[in-house]
């Protein structure tokens, strides 16, 4: 029975420790463990990202047995210590949104990149065809896999807050040989290289896990504030759509919860929090997480505003001060870069979405987008608009450098 895969998927290390494939449309997989001079042991199991502890062969599973069951296999893959590792989830009408971000995550990043995208069947091949066709550096490789949630509960973390958007909860259960990880929503924008964002992890102190940026600066205009019924983090609580995760601490801590006396791992917590709590939530994950970290806030590392610009921080006047400095990382979400409501926010999805590989950066994105923007000002993000090009334009400058340097 033939294997499917996608060519890119390989690491470059050759052997059983590089490669690194989405099985699809097998019902069963033999493999065999290694035991430091031989292949001897072969177990017979599903291919699924969710075996039941309970089906895998006695002698096995070990003292973790149960969590060691939601892993696919426990193969090890070498990653280059440099290689970025980047996570997205798509479903719906998605799709066109997720190539635009990856596009702008491809443009700018010094250091190898890849890419794990989670997305539904139906849209396999269209990424598969799009991301094929860009003729860019083999430093940049993807993985597709199918969305997947345990199955005792799938049904209920599908239909939370939107399609498939609590996937990203699973993901240090799911990568599992991923160390550490970006997980960025679909409507992300890169206007400066994913490597600034990435040394964060470097900074990380000994107790912390993972990185988001608060949901608001102003208090008087703050969502949790004023309205949640549930623990958020700080004062204003944080946004998911950009989280930077040391997955590794994440699987191996054992979270303070109001649920029990004992710490929880990360895959114990997450379906009790959801049935404490599904009643008083209304951002599904992102609610979950501001509950988890609020009870565990020695573990979260908080970045600034600008990495996680939202139309919040312009609409209402500019409350993000670090974004003079430029925007870093812009997050379209409700929708702004599809509607009028927003139309510098538009205009910078529009501009990077028409924008080919290949093509003059200046002339082809730049420009076009800074005549776009002047169209905003009768906005208040457009007002500002030199904050949308102002790092972008940096951005543009340092590639041009290291290009005309590497010759």
């Amino acid at each position: 029975m033939p294997v499917h895969r996608n060519e890119l998927t390989y690491a470059e290390d050759e052997g059983l420790e590089g490669v690194h494939t989405v099985f699809r449309d097998l019902e069963e997989v033999n493999i065999k463990l290694w035991t430091g001079d031989s292949f001897s042991i072969t177990i017979n199991v599903s291919v699924s990202f969710w075996n039941p502890y309970w089906m895998l062969p006695t002698g096995v599973c070990g003292k973790d047995c149960f969590w060691e069951a939601a892993f696919r296999y426990n193969l090890p893959i070498k990653h280059g210590l440099d290689t970025m590792h980047l996570a997205v989830v798509a479903c719906g009408d998605r799709l066109e949104e997720t190539i635009t971000m990856l596009k702008s995550a491809f443009l700018f990043s010094r250091k190898p990149l890849h890419c794990h995208i989670f997305a539904e069947d139906q849209l396999h091949n269209e990424f598969t065809k799009i991301l094929n066709s860009w003729q860019i550096s083999k430093k940049f490789k993807y993985t597709l896999y199918p969305i997947s949630f345990p199955p005792e509960n799938a049904a209920e973390w599908r239909k939370l807050f939107k399609p498939c958007a609590s996937q990203r909860l699973f993901l240090p259960l799911l990568l599992k040989d991923v160390d550490s990880l970006l997980y960025v929503d679909t409507d992300i924008l890169f206007l400066r290289p994913m490597d600034d964002i990435w040394s964060f992890l470097d900074e990380f102190n000994s107790t912390q896990i993972a990185a988001m940026a608060p949901e608001h600066e102003e208090p008087r205009i703050g969502w949790y504030n004023r309205f949640a019924r549930h623990p958020y983090y700080g004062k204003t609580g944080i946004n998911s759509g950009v989280m930077l995760m040391n997955m590794t601490r994440i699987r191996m801590k054992h979270f303070k919860n109001d649920m029990t006396t004992v710490g929880l791992r990360w895959g114990e917590i997450l379906m009790p929090l959801l049935k404490k709590y599904k009643l008083n939530i209304t951002w599904g994950d992102q609610d979950l997480l501001n509950i988890i970290f609020s009870q565990n806030p020695e573990s979260l590392y908080v970045f600034p505003c600008q990495w996680n610009y939202r139309p919040d921080h312009c609409i209402y006047g500019s409350n993000c001060k670090e974004a003079e400095d430029g925007i870093f990382i812009l997050h379209g979400n409700r929708g702004v870069y599809h509607d009028d409501k927003q139309p510098a926010f538009r205009a910078v999805y529009e501009a990077l979405r028409n924008y080919s590989f290949g093509d003059d950066l200046i002339r082809s994105l730049l420009y076009p987008l800074e005549l776009e923007l002047q169209k905003t000002v009768h906005t208040y993000c457009g007002k500002i608009h030199k904050l949308f090009t102002r790092q972008l334009t940096n951005s543009i400058d340092d590639f041009y450098a290291q290009r005309s340097n590497a010759r």
